[in-house]
């Protein structure tokens, strides 16, 4: 956790935010929220219901993000933090077109991601099948 995103959950939850509705807006968990509100002192006070504050974060850095009107609504503040976040947390990703496959040229297994059509393992196989040698 950031100290942007730790400046972000004091000002929230200042604010009368749940640990629920800060965790969804931040892109954290709620248990990261209500641990870290605990340590700071800032329990003892219910939520009012009402998310006051319409803003959200980008998930990677923590900064306010600002929407434009009309379209879908932004994650990340940057490329740069969409990749690094991406790259940081690899296990959320919806890869529903995972395909697996085995070799014909060296036996190996392998699975690749978005090609229903790929034959070999990678282009030292590929460039053998087609040519005889590497």
């Amino acid at each position: 956790m950031t100290e942007l995103q730790k400046e972000q959950i004091g000002k929230l939850r200042n604010m009368g935010l749940g640990y629920a509705g800060i965790a969804k807006k931040m892109g954290l968990t709620k248990d990261q929220v209500s641990s870290y509100c605990r340590r700071k002192g800032l329990t003892g006070f219910k939520s009012n219901g009402k998310n006051e504050y319409d803003g959200d974060f980008c998930r990677n850095c923590g900064k306010t993000l600002t929407h434009t009107p009309g379209k879908k609504k932004r994650k990340f503040c940057s490329t740069e933090c969409r990749l690094a976040w991406w790259n940081a947390n690899p296990e959320k990703m919806n890869r529903k077109a995972m395909y697996s496959y085995t070799c014909p040229v060296c036996g190996s297994a392998f699975s690749a991601y978005g090609n229903a059509h790929r034959i070999y393992c990678s282009r030292e196989c590929s460039r053998f099948a087609r040519y005889g040698h590497v």
